[in-house]
C-alpha cells in the first residue's frame, strides 16, 4: 500500500506526496476548490474557460508550444479539468522528468498570460466543444440530469457555460477569477509515484510557489434542495434513440450513508451481472448500454441510471427500471449479492490506484474537499460495515416518489406520459 504525506505550509498551502518507489513515473497534480459552483449567471463557464486559457502561454513560456512540447519530448501526458467544485492540472512523466513536470504545471497555474488573441480562439474552441456535446445525447442527458435536479442555480449549470456567456467572458473578468480563487489556502499540490526524498521535495515546492496569493478565497453559495413531487425534465431533439436518466436525490460526501449509496448503485447497475444490466438489457433487450453512478459531492448526492432505448420501448424501459427501484426498496438484498457489490467496489479501487495519476487524484482530491484522506484500506472498512438493513433503508428513503427524477433527450413534445409513469 502506498504511503502518503501530508504537508500545510505556513502560507495555507497543502502537499500530499504518495511515495511508489516501484514506479518508473511520477505525477504531479495541482487541485483548486473552485469550479463551475462557484460562478454567477454571467460568469457562467469561466472556470472551464480559464482551465484551458492556462495552457495558452506564460511569461517564461509565451506561447502554447513553449509549454507543451518540452513534455511531448519526453513523452508526457498532461491535461487538465474542470468539475463543479474542482480545477486541475496535471503532468505525468519518467520520475527523472519531475522538475520539467513541476516546473511546468505550477508555472501555468501561477504566471499565466492570459493573452487576448488565444482567449477569442480558445472562446471558439469551447463553443464547438458544448456543441459536440449537444450532438451526443448520450452525453448531453447528464447535463439535463443535474438542470432537473437543481434547476436555475450554479449546481444545475452546465460545467462548460452557455454559448452566450463563455463568448463575453472578459480578460478583465478571468484575472479577477484567479486573483479571487487561484491563492494557498485553496489549493492542494498532489505529487504520487517514485517521489524525490520529502526534505528536497520541500523545497522545490516552496521554491515554486513563494509568490502564490495569501487571500483569502470567496465562497460558493449553498445548494438549494426543493421537490416535493417527481419531476420530468423532456428535451425534444429528433433521435433514432432515447436517451434518459432516471434516479433520485441522494447524499452527500459527508453523509456516512454514501457508501451505501454507492454498494447500492453497483447492486442495481455498476457491472454486467448488476439488476439492471441482466433484466434491461440481457433478459428483455431493450438497450445496449445501462450503467447506475452514485455522485456524492460536498452540498449534493444523487443515484441515476441512465440507458438508451428505442423510441417506442421507452415507457417499458423507465417501467422496468422503476419496478427494480421498488424492489430493492422492499426486500434486503442477499448476503451473497451484497459480498458482490463490495467486493467489486474494492477491487476497482484497488485497480484504480495501480498508477501515478489516480493516486494523485485519490489522495489529493479527498483533501481537497474533505480537508481529511482515508487510505484505501479506510474505505475499505467502511464499505465492509455497510449491512442489508442499511441497503434497505437507503433505497426505501431515497426512491420516494417525491425524490424521483427523470431526464430525456428524444422526439417527444409532451412529456405528460412521462410524468404518469414515475
Amino acid at each position: 500500500m502506498n504511503d502518503f504525506k501530508k504537508i500545510t505550509f505556513p502560507n495555507g498551502l497543502r502537499l500530499i506526496s504518495v511515495q511508489d518507489k516501484t514506479s518508473e513515473a511520477i505525477t504531479v497534480l495541482i487541485l483548486v476548490a473552485t469550479g463551475s459552483k462557484y460562478e454567477t449567471k454571467e460568469t457562467s463557464g469561466i472556470s472551464h474557460l480559464l482551465e484551458h486559457m492556462l495552457f495558452k502561454g506564460t511569461k517564461a513560456k509565451p506561447t502554447p508550444i513553449d509549454i507543451v512540447e518540452p513534455l511531448d519530448r519526453v513523452g508526457g501526458v498532461y491535461n487538465a479539468f474542470t468539475g463543479e467544485e474542482y480545477t486541475g492540472y496535471f503532468a505525468k512523466v519518467s520520475a527523472d522528468n519531475f522538475d520539467l513536470a513541476l516546473d511546468t504545471i505550477s508555472d501555468i497555474y501561477l504566471n499565466s498570460k492570459l493573452d487576448e488573441k488565444e482567449m477569442q480562439k480558445e472562446k471558439g474552441v469551447i463553443i464547438e466543444e458544448i456543441n459536440m456535446y449537444l450532438d451526443h445525447p448520450s452525453f448531453y442527458v447528464q447535463t439535463l440530469w443535474t438542470k432537473l435536479l437543481y434547476g436555475d442555480q450554479p449546481a444545475g449549470w452546465d460545467i462548460a457555460g452557455k454559448k452566450e456567456t463563455v463568448a463575453k467572458i472578459t480578460k478583465a473578468q478571468l484575472a479577477k477569477y484567479i486573483e479571487s480563487q487561484y491563492v494557498a489556502s485553496n489549493t492542494v499540490v498532489c505529487v504520487a509515484g517514485n517521489v524525490p526524498n520529502e526534505k528536497e521535495l520541500v523545497l522545490k515546492i516552496k521554491k515554486h510557489f513563494s509568490n502564490i496569493s495569501t487571500k483569502s478565497p470567496r465562497k460558493k453559495i449553498a445548494v438549494i434542495e426543493k421537490q416535493s413531487k417527481p419531476e420530468v425534465l423532456l428535451y425534444n431533439k429528433k433521435t433514432d434513440q432515447t436517451h434518459f436518466c432516471l434516479g433520485a436525490r441522494g447524499y452527500n460526501m459527508f453523509d456516512k450513508r454514501r457508501y451505501a449509496q454507492e454498494i447500492l448503485s453497483s447492486i442495481l447497475g455498476g457491472m454486467m451481472s448488476s439488476r439492471l444490466f441482466i433484466k434491461i438489457r440481457e433478459e428483455l433487450s431493450l438497450c445496449y448500454y445501462i450503467k447506475t453512478n452514485s455522485s456524492s459531492d460536498t452540498d449534493t448526492g444523487f443515484l441515476v441510471s441512465q440507458t438508451g432505448a428505442d423510441n417506442s420501448r421507452v415507457p417499458k424501459a423507465i417501467t422496468e427500471i422503476l419496478k427494480e427501484y421498488k424492489k430493492i426498496s422492499e426486500v434486503e438484498v442477499p448476503s451473497n449479492e451484497l459480498r458482490k457489490a463490495k467486493d467489486n467496489l474494492k477491487g476497482k479501487m484497488a485497480l484504480m490506484l495501480e498508477t501515478s495519476d489516480a493516486q494523485a487524484s485519490f489522495y489529493g482530491m479527498q483533501e481537497l474537499l474533505e480537508n481529511k484522506v482515508l487510505a484505501p484500506k479506510e474505505i475499505y472498512g467502511k464499505i465492509n460495515k455497510v449491512t442489508k438493513r442499511d441497503i434497505l433503508n437507503l433505497s426505501s428513503d431515497i426512491f420516494k416518489p417525491e425524490k424521483l427524477n427523470l431526464a430525456l433527450i428524444g422526439p417527444f413534445e409532451d412529456k405528460q406520459k412521462f410524468q404518469n409513469l414515475i
